[in-house]
């Protein structure tokens, strides 16, 4: 691992690092209830008086982890915590990042409000320069709103109820991603992405900044293998944004393309460098990055890693902790991608959540597919409608650039359009969602909803919870697909297709199987699409299930699930990551390609 990757592992943005280093403002804050939602009123951000409890920031309050444990309903929250900076230079900012914040968050800095944003599951950044005290220590006030019984607020399996049923889960509210301060220049790289086009030699750049260049200035974009430059080159920038194409000679050699290129087996990153200079010459801004080579399609019914054929053996991961709820620590999050492999899955499809940072960068430094979901709603009108198209958009932005997201998901099983099939105007938000994902990102293939009632996509993702893996084989059969099975059968009593969507041999993958029981706990009340007795009961209902998954006219799987979460005991591990039958038979059964 190089000192690039180092930095990046624990970086809360690992594609945009800049020095100096940041400062994690994780750890105790001071914390209050506002049930009777009196503290705006009352100026809860002007006083430490009403923080009589400590918080472990970033866990959510219902969390063992957070010190705090109260998983009843308290809609409004507040944090508070004091930390030092001074001022800085002339020319210098300092920013205050935050993760993610669910639901609703506004913003002080010595009483001064900075900010404020709605959305839970995508961070955002807020200038505090003005608001710094010129001595003496800093405080920062945050307020959160996070309504348990809003529906029309993406929140995907936090429970509406006050104890969790069937496949819902307790809640996290407020802050549940690192929150940080970084020192910076007054104008900055403020964005940067990445799209390979290995088959063209080059790697496009888009660059953004915080505001416009009040002259020209140069951006220098350097490119590494390890210790052998790729490219080098300079662009002239007069706007707040650029979009250039960096030739890399390296790739003209068609027969030595694997050494660079990324895939799951073969990880390779590529380091880059981005160095932006003033009129002068003077490095303004520089920050590190990385990219892989990769690219992702569809063709022939299957889906495609670099143009090659890619059989997908996923799981279903809800990515969820019993002591910290939606929230990990950097190396849980590691730890978590370290298991996927090692039970012998290629990839992974994180459940009504989207994933923290750092989680995908060790999807792609250690080679893990992903396909990323957006948190569901769960009533439809315009405000779900509005939420979604403003959150989305932000997630996929954020994570475009991570070689290993493979393919984009906004929504799952109908939540939020429950009837998609008969309102044209919930079919229209979800083809809206599908078309504005490919107008931001159209190299990745996406889906409109997974599952049933499938308005377009790029592929077709079945949820299909028979039990008999006989059924699941006759089903999913190539020469059933080829005559058109696959769209007159309802498996889930719901329409796998809306009328107009016509079949023009998009790879169909199982996205959703399996889910039987499994655990040694007897008496705990628990959720599974069936039971299973025993160890050896387990793996051979795992071996024939995923046997006639991959047996059949399907482009790959996805079981139901990574890990046992709270009631829903359906995982191959159990809910503290320990396998349920031996590491080595469950990579023996999950590593299989057809």
């Amino acid at each position: 691992m190089t000192a690039a990757h180092l930095a990046a592992a624990d970086h809360p943005r690992p594609q945009l690092i800049r020095d100096p280093d940041w400062s994690d403002l994780s750890g105790p804050w001071g914390f209050a209830h506002d049930d009777a939602d009196s503290g705006l009123s009352s100026g809860w951000y002007r006083s430490a008086e009403p923080f009589d409890r400590t918080i472990a920031v970033p866990y959510p309050p219902e969390s063992k982890r957070s010190g705090i444990g109260d998983r009843g309903f308290h809609p409004v929250v507040w944090y508070r915590r004091e930390f030092t900076a001074a001022p800085p230079d002339p020319g210098r900012a300092l920013l205050l990042h935050f993760g993610a914040v669910d639901y609703r968050a506004t913003v002080w800095v010595n009483g001064h409000q900075v900010g404020a944003h709605e959305g839970g599951h995508v961070g955002f950044s807020l200038d505090v320069t003005w608001a710094l005290a010129q001595s003496g220590a800093q405080v920062v006030t945050v307020r959160v709103e996070d309504w348990p019984q809003d529906t029309a607020q993406p929140r995907g399996k936090q429970d509406w109820a006050v104890e969790p049923h069937v496949i819902w889960y307790h809640r996290t509210t407020g802050i549940w991603q690192p929150v940080w301060l970084e020192e910076v220049p007054a104008l900055r790289v403020d964005s940067l992405h990445w799209t390979p086009e290995v088959a063209a030699c080059r790697v496009r750049c888009e660059l953004g900044l915080n505001t416009w260049p009040v002259e020209a200035h140069t951006a220098e974009v350097e490119l590494r293998f390890g210790d052998e430059v790729l490219a080098v080159q300079s662009f002239r920038l007069t706007t707040r944004e650029l979009r250039c194409d960096i030739a890399i000679p390296a790739l003209r050699n068609a027969q030595d393309l694997d050494r660079l290129l990324w895939t799951p087996e073969r990880p390779h990153l590529i380091d880059a460098t981005v160095r932006l200079l003033g009129a002068d010459g003077a490095v303004a801004d520089r920050v590190s990055s990385y990219l892989g080579l990769s690219s992702f399609g569809v063709a022939d019914r299957r889906f495609l890693v670099n143009g090659r054929p890619t059989f997908l053996r996923f799981a279903l991961a809800q990515n969820y902790w019993p002591e910290s709820h939606l929230a990990a620590s950097a190396q849980e999050l590691r730890r978590e991608v370290e298991l996927a492999k090692a039970l012998g899955l290629n990839g992974i499809r994180v459940h009504q959540k989207v994933e923290d940072p750092r989680f995908l960068y060790w999807c792609d430094r250690l080679g893990l597919l992903v396909w990323e979901e957006m948190p569901s709603a769960f009533e439809f009108g315009p405000t779900t409608a509005q939420r979604l198209l403003a959150e989305w958009p932000r997630a996929v932005q954020r994570d475009r650039s991570h070689p290993s997201v493979m393919a984009w998901v906004p929504l799952n099983e109908s939540w939020g359009v429950p009837d998609i099939g008969v309102d044209p105007a919930q079919r229209h938000l979800a083809q809206a969602l599908f078309h504005l994902t490919k107008s931001l990102d159209p190299s990745r293939p996406t889906i409109a909803n997974d599952g049933w009632e499938i308005a377009g996509g790029d592929f077709w993702g079945v949820h299909d919870y028979h039990q008999d893996p006989d059924t699941l084989k006759s089903r999913y059969t190539r020469e059933n697909l080829d005559r058109g099975h696959f769209t007159e059968r309802w498996p889930n009593s719901r329409r796998l297709l809306l009328d107009g969507v016509d079949y023009a041999e998009q790879p169909i993958m199982l996205s959703e199987f399996g889910g039987a029981t499994f655990t040694p706990a007897n008496g705990a009340e628990v959720f599974g699409y069936g039971t299973i007795d025993s160890a050896e009961d387990y793996a051979a209902m795992l071996d024939s299930v995923i046997g006639a998954a991959r047996s059949g006219g399907l482009a790959g799987y996805c079981f139901t699930q990574l890990t046992d979460t709270e009631q829903e005991t359906n995982g191959l591990l159990d809910e503290h990551r320990t396998p349920k039958i031996p590491l080595e038979r469950l990579h023996s059964i999950l590593s299989r390609n057809p």
